[in-house]
């Protein structure tokens, strides 16, 4: 039973931390909070339903659905970062110098447009994922694993390895990390700060939308609605690796979604979406910097 929730709450836990990078990349740029960052996970799930619907209607799918599933995520991906682009350019872009709360403001602002977005174009009801992959899978001693989780634990940890190579030792992360570190010094030795900027959103965005179409995958079901809770979530678990740290995000992600399981299962499943936001109440009261997080020095 034990080990079983461990495999649940990883499965879970990864989604959690590909959506709780894309927090932790935009914050530890632009110190903003992306609350419209849910939404563009909710629009992967949608696009995911849509672009595989696409190809099961022209044949692809039950020919060839490894290459089926490979074009949806490419596409997802795709379509949401440009989404992702979009919103840093139009809402966030001309409030970069504006007082912090405004930049908030907008980010709310975009979250509650995009959800109506989603609710009047593809309506108010949930959406039903095909089942591409079933309920088949192995067992290893009581841990029973589908096929889907082993895919959805193995593309997240191999996009998060991806992306820590990527801001580590490319030329483009380490400019990412030298606006981080401080942009006016990174403006001065040539580095284009809104390049910078609009690449990390189209990256955390790209992320999201991978983790809607895994989360799509996993559940069946898809609702304009999922990507507010599945945004807490991520924040929260941005907050307790340490908002800004990419391995803390990663860190945060797993840990959230092995307390939720095992809470779900042990205390009571009627409070699981409960046990984010009582870690979140904790960690902001014992540890404000989370688990990875630097403490910040401040000059008066």
């Amino acid at each position: 039973m034990f080990l079983q929730q461990l495999v649940n709450g990883l499965t879970l836990g990864s989604v959690y931390a590909l959506i709780a990078l894309g927090y932790s990349m935009v914050y530890g740029i632009l110190e903003l909070i992306n609350f419209a960052h849910g939404e563009i996970y909710m629009l992967g799930a949608y696009l995911g339903i849509i672009f595989l619907a696409l190809f099961t209607s022209i044949g692809l799918t039950a020919q060839n659905l490894p290459l089926s599933l490979l074009l949806t995520i490419i596409l997802s991906i795709i379509v949401c970062s440009c989404y992702g682009f979009t919103i840093e350019k139009i809402a966030y872009r001309p409030l970069r110098n504006a007082p912090r709360l405004s930049p908030l403001i907008s980010a709310i602002g975009v979250s509650i447009f995009l959800q109506n977005y989603v609710m009047l174009t593809q309506g108010a009801t949930d959406k039903v994922f095909p089942h591409i992959f079933g309920v088949a899978g192995f067992q290893f001693m009581s841990v029973r694993m589908t096929f889907l989780q082993l895919f959805i634990i193995i593309t997240s940890v191999v996009l998060m390895i991806a992306l820590r190579f990527f801001v580590k030792k490319t030329r483009l992360g380490k400019a990412m990390r030298a606006v981080a570190q401080d942009k006016t010094m990174a403006a001065l030795v040539g580095i284009n700060i809104d390049t910078i900027i609009s690449v990390t959103f189209i990256i955390g965005s790209g992320l999201a939308a991978v983790a809607g179409l895994m989360v799509a995958m996993y559940y069946g079901l898809v609702n304009y609605f999922i990507g507010y809770i599945a945004g807490i979530k991520a924040f929260t678990a941005a907050v307790l690796g340490g908002i800004g740290s990419i391995r803390g995000a990663m860190v945060g992600g797993m840990l959230l979604g092995l307390v939720e399981s095992l809470g779900g299962s042990y205390i009571s499943a009627e409070y699981k979406d409960a046990y984010a936001f009582i870690i979140l109440i904790i960690i902001l009261l014992i540890k404000p910097g989370g688990l990875f997080g630097k403490a910040e020095l401040e000059k008066v």
